[in-house]
């Protein structure tokens, strides 16, 4: 269980993907990965731990094999630290009959309802100006509840059980805030309480990134505690068992050169400078090669024998809902990873690649699953199809089984988080 109560520590340490990426340093930081800022000269050491971080929200972290590039190629697990939800709108707070509301916009695909009657709070980043007049960044998180999206009583909304919540997303959506307050200007009582929580004045902040997260801390639940809840298991729980696969001592003696991509923006289609559609992960994989003064023709040749598992979460079969799932692809919770397999190429899996994950699996000693959408609903998507595309390399779509996907709270189970780690250990050491 030491796995799964530190995953929950993970998640919530982490509210926003700003927090993700900081989680993830300083763990990299305290297993000696040296930072490597992209406007810096890279000089690396055969065996050396390093890392890269692009916009404070996006972050890929390497250990440089013993064998030759060119000879050996790279293995890559890429996943994702941004999560659907609701983010704070430049100028947010609205003055509505003595009650003050925060205007949010929806970020990616959430179940909206989910937000409702849960202690939420704020967490992101704030631009602000610093005593040199330079423009400087620090993260914000408010660690108490602070808004809320209470629920019309049934006796307003008596077809509530039988349509379902339904929320108009520009008029129904601002979350309640505060009581106003004659001697504050509405915006001043929203800008004391970033100053307070990040000891930057108020007048100094120029700009935010605010995300919406659910204060409730993880849990393990369930008669045998085999269950987890927590907020942003998509998709967490994969950057948190790529991570400690990497950590691994096996791992970090490896001989090949070991990748991990955590991107931002997958939620919204990853088309950004910090994406995986983005630069980010090419140019770090020909800055590694350049380092070690490998050709073009060099990288070409390490490229064709590399290898990405683009890790996401998968959904796991509920019994409440039987119609929902393809009938001979009903994963389960606790059964182990699963293998994501789209024809039309929404998962990058193909038989040759499906073939070599169920090897490891098997090296592993883990069960395995494989999951295909029904053909009459439309099939999501992962970085995976977009990063093997980027870089011409072989690529397998899999995740670990979870309940209430883009929910607030979603759920999972304990052994599949152990599973997962095994087999991405076992890949790391592959030949």
């Amino acid at each position: 269980m030491h796995d799964i109560e530190d995953l929950l520590h993970f998640i919530d340490a982490s509210p926003s993907p700003w927090h993700v990426v900081q989680t993830i340093e300083q763990r990299l930081q305290a297993a000696a990965f040296s930072a490597l800022p992209e406007q810096d000269c890279w000089r690396l050491e055969a065996g050396g731990r390093y890392y890269v971080i692009r916009d404070e929200s996006s972050i890929i972290l390497f250990v440089v094999g013993r064998r030759p590039l060119a000879q050996s190629g790279f293995r890559i697990v890429g996943a994702h630290t941004d999560s659907p939800g609701l983010r704070i709108k430049p100028n947010p707070v609205l003055d509505s009959d003595g009650l003050l509301r925060l205007a949010v916009e929806v970020y990616g695909g959430p179940i909206l309802a989910t937000f409702s009657d849960r202690d939420l709070s704020l967490a992101g980043r704030l631009c602000y100006r610093d005593d040199r007049k330079h423009i400087a960044s620090r993260l914000v998180h408010v660690d108490r509840p602070l808004l809320r999206l209470p629920h019309l009583a049934i006796h307003m909304n008596r077809k509530v059980n039988e349509d379902g919540l339904k929320l108009d997303r520009q008029k129904e959506l601002p979350l309640l805030f505060t009581t106003a307050a004659e001697q504050q200007l509405p915006r001043q009582l929203f800008l004391s309480i970033l100053e307070q929580y990040t000891g930057i004045e108020a007048e100094r902040i120029l700009s935010w990134d605010l995300n919406v997260y659910d204060t409730q801390k993880g849990e393990c639940w369930g008669g045998d505690r085999q269950f987890i809840a927590d907020s942003q298991l998509d998709n967490l729980a994969s950057c948190h068992a790529a991570l400690m696969a990497m950590l691994d001592p096996d791992s970090l003696a490896s001989d090949h050169t070991l990748v991990c991509a955590f991107f931002d923006h997958e939620e919204i289609g990853s088309t950004s400078r910090i994406g995986a559609d983005g630069s980010l992960l090419p140019d770090t994989l020909e800055r590694i090669a350049l380092a070690q003064d490998l050709g073009r023709s060099d990288l070409h040749r390490a490229m064709a024998r590399s290898f990405l598992v683009s890790a996401d979460m998968a959904h796991a079969y509920q019994p409440n809902f039987p119609t929902a799932f393809e009938p001979e692809h009903r994963v389960g919770v606790n059964q182990g990873p699963v293998i994501k397999i789209n024809a039309n190429q929404r998962y990058s899996s193909e038989s040759v690649s499906e073939a070599m994950f169920i090897s490891w699996c098997e090296q592993a000693g883990i069960p395995y699953q494989k999951y295909s959408h029904r053909s009459d609903i439309p099939c999501g998507s992962t970085i995976g199809p977009i990063s093997a595309a980027k870089l011409g390399i072989r690529s397998v779509d899999v995740g670990n089984p979870m309940w209430a996907m883009h929910s607030v709270r979603e759920s999972a189970g304990a052994l599949d988080h152990e599973y997962l780690i095994r087999v991405l250990k076992k890949f790391f050491a592959s030949r």
